[in-house]
């Protein structure tokens, strides 16, 4: 049996683009509260704090102190995840962590091994597994109406300028971002590729930095092999003018679905269309077949302004994390899953880097 739902106190920690996103998520929740954030920067921390009204602490150990505050959100820069996320575990918080989990398969472990022996609960923020047209795909591949899975894509044509870049001494570095356009950006969609189509066994990747100054990749390609024999492709690039909406599209022996900005844009399935004949049915895309249930917008305007992201699908990984802290269960996003992640994501720069294929670790 369930068990009665508690009011959860939070923290962010971190208070730059993404931190206006956690905070207008919580305060939709009715079970929870924000009770404080943090930042080296006292001044954003401060209009943050004053923004939603909050508390804000000088130092993360004033924030992690405080008896009122159950779950932290970790929102710093990738390569501090494991730093601060570890901290916050041994002071006994629940975790959410941004996306990606971290920039090292070794940090992520720190963290993982924190979290597990301090009995806390953690997810990683990959709130597109929410949108309406990743739920209808994923239950479409789970009632078998896909067939046999055999091939995948996820594109993530953005762009970024210079200037992105330029805003933080830590964006597009490999000592804090941990790599690039897919790293940072692409992650989201190859999280849903790996969602939908299982466990990657092998990598062969190529990377490039075409239209920036920068240490890391805005463009990357890479062909994935899955453990159940399907195939893969994730192309990611911040160099792509003025920037499209995000897309997966998934292929199976009883159909194919295309997944736009989080919503279907059109889905054909075998069990409704019928047979097409020998040199199938070519032309543009078609509209979803009638009757088939498509996705609302979900996905935002991140393409162009990543603080424009709408916020109902971070409300809802949040929700689903606090039911499962209630109900001692999982939530949907799993840290093992944000692992396994970002392994692939390490498995495309070292196969980038090696000109060879490469086995996720």
């Amino acid at each position: 049996m369930a068990s009665a739902r508690r009011e959860y106190g939070w923290g962010i920690v971190g208070c730059g683009v993404i931190a206006p996103t956690h905070a207008r998520a919580v305060a939709a929740l009715p079970n929870a509260r924000l009770v404080a954030v943090t930042d080296p920067d006292q001044g954003k921390a401060k209009a943050l704090a004053d923004t939603h009204g909050a508390a804000w602490d000088a130092s993360l150990g004033d924030l992690l102190a405080r008896p009122d505050i159950d779950v932290v959100s970790v929102c710093v820069p990738s390569g501090l995840h494991a730093e601060v996320g570890v901290r916050a575990a041994r002071a006994g918080k629940h975790l959410v962590i941004e996306k990606p989990i971290e920039i090292s398969v070794a940090a992520a472990d720190r963290l993982l091994g924190a979290a597990a022996e301090a009995g806390v609960g953690l997810t990683v923020i990959s709130q597109h597994r929410f949108d309406p047209g990743a739920q209808r795909l994923r239950e479409l591949v789970q009632t078998g109406r896909l067939g046999r899975l055999t091939l995948g894509e996820a594109a993530v044509k953005w762009y970024r300028t210079q200037g992105y870049y330029d805003s933080g001494d830590w964006r597009g570095t490999w000592a804090l971002d941990g790599g690039g356009a897919l790293m940072n950006q692409g992650v989201h969609y190859l999280d849903l590729l790996c969602w939908i189509m299982g466990p990657v066994a092998e990598v062969t990747a190529l990377t490039a930095t075409q239209a920036h100054e920068i240490e890391v990749e805005d463009v990357a390609l890479a062909l994935l092999r899955f453990a159940s024999g399907a195939v893969g492709l994730v192309q990611a690039s911040t160099a792509v003018y003025p920037g499209f909406p995000e897309r997966l599209e998934i292929s199976g022996t009883g159909g194919t679905v295309v997944v736009e900005a989080g919503a279907i844009r059109s889905a054909e399935l075998a069990d409704e269309r019928g047979e097409v004949g020998a040199y199938g049915a070519s032309g543009s895309e078609k509209a979803p077949a009638a009757g088939t249930p498509v996705g609302g917008t979900g996905g935002g305007t991140a393409a162009a302004d990543p603080a424009a992201l709408a916020d109902e699908p971070h409300r809802a990984q949040l929700a689903d994390f606090l039911a499962a802290l209630d109900n001692d269960g999982e939530p949907l996003v799993t840290g093992a899953q944000a692992r396994a992640d970002l392994a692939v994501i390490r498995a495309v720069y070292d196969s980038a880097r090696l000109g060879r294929p490469v086995t996720p670790g």
